[in-house]
């Protein structure tokens, strides 16, 4: 069998009339003459040119758009614009046909909604092509950042009994039949009968799994599916998603702000370099999407631009009650143009306050922490000496523009007593939980940790805006296609 070259590695290889072998997918063929193949390692495609003359009619009949292909010819300069190569075509072999009549992906601009009823095509289009290879860098680049850095990978399960977050927004996992379900006596659901004897769900997070083991190996880090339940129909939700999730033993709150920033840098510089063709059409193609949009809704800051304001500045550290003063007394609040004003501290702060921060008054990307105890979970570290009334936690989120929020972390309540006491006062069953207590019985320490949530990652590496369009096949309220 002849060995393929990538599309990649000929695009960057100089014309030395060599033979080589390319297999891909036609994207264009024009004039029975030039082929542009692509095979998915680039965004580019190669031309290649076939003489039609000597051609049989039949092959070049099962040229189409979509149709994989198997090209050899000779490497050569090109002749023409736009490519310094070209493969002179001296054989081709249809290795699989494209109805051009049916085939969904015509060589034209496709609306994003079409996109997703076709996810399983979709990413045979520049776009999803440049976002899929960006993601799967952006993949990479998590597990290097952290191998390099002496964490060790923690698989957490994805089946669990307990929930992280208190959302209670969960996908039931139950083996019992949907007619004649068992009861107990007082008429609820029998989950002593289930397949693992007790209500399970799907995870939301592997965070308290990741504490156990950041206790014994120091430094540890999760990167797996999580799922929630919650019937959002929004461009920022989706029922699965991939979550990025350290624990770091001996870590106080500073340290994993330290951590968090420099981790964010890292993966990103570490795309940017090896994505320069894919983000620069990615750039492009949100500046003509902004066209179409009033000036006060378009980005003041191109793709590349937004990415290297991450990259070269300093990510500004405020207490959450600086930030509720800075709010309360900016312009958009008096002039009443927050769609929820800020009038009090405690209030929950929405994208619109987080982007204001970071885009208008910082001009950078911000750290908030010590957040009221109240609208933080209950495994957050309570701060000491805060008065009666306004407690707060050693809570982190880290705002970026565009998005607002994209990492949310804390330092870990290490006192036996006082997660004992928060769980009670929360409702929170101790007994459920009680693994996770013994980890503040034996042996605690302080320990922090932090959730990057990685689509929402992608979604600001890519400039895409609807969270559906960066994980290959979306799963949302009353969609579960492919």
């Amino acid at each position: 069998m002849k060995k393929q070259t990538k599309v990649i590695e000929l695009l960057t290889a100089t014309p030395v009339l060599t033979e080589v072998t390319v297999k891909g997918w036609v994207r264009t063929f024009r004039n029975n003459q030039f082929i542009a193949l692509n095979d998915g390692s680039t965004i580019n495609n190669i031309q290649c040119v076939v003489d039609f003359e000597n051609t049989p009619e039949e092959t070049l009949k099962r040229i189409t758009t979509g149709a994989a292909v198997s090209l050899t010819g000779t490497l050569a300069e090109s002749k023409g614009a736009g490519q310094k190569v070209e493969v002179q075509v001296s054989k081709i072999e249809i290795l699989g046909d494209s109805d051009a009549e049916k085939y969904p992906m015509q060589p034209k601009k496709h609306s994003l909604e079409f996109l997703r009823e076709n996810a399983h095509l979709r990413v045979r289009t520049n776009a999803f092509g440049a976002i899929m290879r960006v993601r799967s860098t952006l993949s990479f680049a998590v597990h290097q950042y952290f191998q390099e850095r002496g964490f060790f990978y923690v698989n957490t399960p994805i089946i669990t009994g307990s929930d992280a977050e208190g959302a209670g927004e969960m996908f039931k996992v139950t083996a019992l039949p949907f007619d004649n379900t068992p009861r107990t006596e007082e008429g609820k659901i029998n989950y002593k009968e289930d397949f693992f004897g007790k209500e399970t769900n799907l995870t939301v997070s592997g965070q308290l799994e990741a504490e156990t083991y950041a206790m014994a190996l120091g430094q540890v880090y999760t990167f797996g599916p999580t799922f929630r339940a919650e019937n959002s129909n929004t461009s920022r939700h989706l029922a699965e998603f991939w979550m990025i999730e350290p624990e770091v033993a001996f870590n106080e709150l500073a340290d994993n702000m330290d951590l968090a920033e420099d981790f964010i840098k890292y993966v990103i510089k570490y795309t940017v370099d090896k994505h320069e063709d894919d983000l620069k059409f990615l750039e492009q193609r949100l500046l003509d999407e902004e066209k179409n949009k009033p000036q006060a809704e378009r980005s003041e800051m191109s793709l590349l631009e937004k990415l290297n304001f991450v990259l070269e500045n300093n990510f500004k550290r405020v207490t959450y009650t600086e930030a509720i003063d800075i709010l309360r007394n900016s312009k958009p609040n008096k002039n009443k143009k927050f769609q929820y004003l800020i009038e009090e501290w405690g209030a929950d702060l929405q994208s619109e306050h987080e982007r204001f921060l970071v885009e208008k008054h910082f001009k950078c990307p911000v750290i908030l922490y010590d957040y009221p105890a109240k609208i933080k979970a209950f495994y957050m570290r309570l701060n000491d000496n805060t008065e009666p009334g306004k407690e707060t936690v050693r809570a982190m989120d880290i705002l970026f523009p565009g998005i607002g929020e994209i990492v949310g972390g804390s330092q870990r309540e290490e006192r036996h007593d006082v997660l004992v006491e928060k769980m009670k006062a929360l409702g929170i069953d101790e007994e459920e939980l009680w693994w996770y207590l013994d980890t503040r019985r034996f042996g605690t320490a302080v320990h922090s940790g932090f959730g990057l949530g990685f689509e929402r990652l992608v979604l600001f590496v890519t400039g895409m805006t609807n969270i559906r369009d960066v994980i290959p096949f979306p799963r949302t309220p009353q969609n579960a296609e492919f």
